[in-house]
């Protein structure tokens, strides 16, 4: 649909039943906007939504994108709007959002940041599992935990005890040369940054493991790390009073995100 606003009767509203996509503006571009397309529009097929046209969309980023230098544009694709119920309405008109915000890169402490343990659990459902849906309710809990500034991010566990990702980020360990993040086949979002960083590795030679993670697999970490779009890569200084200091793995994979211009520094 078209215009400025939305009805009250939209299914992103009423269920978010919706996608969106929250994209990085550097140096008046948006960063791997392919990569962000291509995730909408597989989750809009899982989801059974008409998938958006990707030049429309780009082009209405374009408009938006002006003079801004840096910044965060955001898309939200919902089903539309519908009858009242569950029923998904037939045909499906998707309602379209697309907006930019002024914003500065997020730069972390030099010395890392610091991590914590949220109670709130995330749910498992191999259905969305990797999507990046409307539906972040256990995300908002579980940042309401904690009001300390010095804490940047809080790690989430599945029911198993399972670290899966951060409130808003990927996670990234390394152990003996190896880079390991937790596997998303049952919960968790499919990060951009997160897939750019285990293709950064794999250039450099580094070998990479997605497997199921538990507190005691970060107690036996050299070191930590997260990653999303916005962020880049935090390096983490202290996770729960345990305190890490970058491996050689993680600085070699910062020196090559940051010569690609992918991260803005490097170490």
């Amino acid at each position: 649909m078209q215009g400025d606003s939305i009805p009250v009767e939209d299914r992103g509203l009423s269920y978010g039943d919706g996608l969106f996509e929250t994209i990085a503006v550097r140096e008046g571009r948006c960063r791997f906007l392919t990569a962000h397309l291509a995730r909408l529009a597989a989750g809009c097929e899982r989801l059974g939504i008409p998938v958006p046209d990707n030049r429309q969309i780009a082009a209405e980023l374009g408009q938006l994108l002006g003079t801004t230098e840096y910044g965060t544009a955001k898309i939200i694709v919902t089903r539309g709007h519908g009858p009242r119920g569950y029923r998904q309405p037939v045909p499906c008109n998707p309602t379209r959002l697309v907006g930019m915000q002024r914003a500065s890169p997020a730069i972390p402490p030099a010395d890392g940041v610091r991590v914590r343990y949220c109670a709130t659990l995330i749910s498992r459902n191999p259905k969305l599992a990797g999507l990046k849906t409307l539906n972040r309710l256990e995300q908002v809990l579980a940042r309401a935990e904690w009001t300390d500034n010095e804490i940047a991010e809080g790690l989430m566990l599945n029911d198993r005890g399972e670290v899966v990702c951060g409130t808003m980020s990927n996670l990234f360990y390394t152990q003996a040369g190896v880079l390991l993040t937790p596997e998303l086949h049952e919960c968790g979002v499919s990060g951009i940054m997160r897939q750019a960083t285990i293709e950064a590795a794999q250039r450099l030679g580094i070998e990479v493991q997605e497997r199921k993670v538990n507190q005691q697999d970060l107690q036996n970490a050299e070191d930590v790390f997260l990653s999303n779009a916005l962020i880049g890569i935090w390096p983490v200084a202290e996770l729960a009073g345990q305190e890490y200091r970058c491996s050689e793995v993680t600085n070699q994979i910062m020196r090559g995100l940051y010569a690609m211009g992918v991260i803005e520094c490097g170490t």
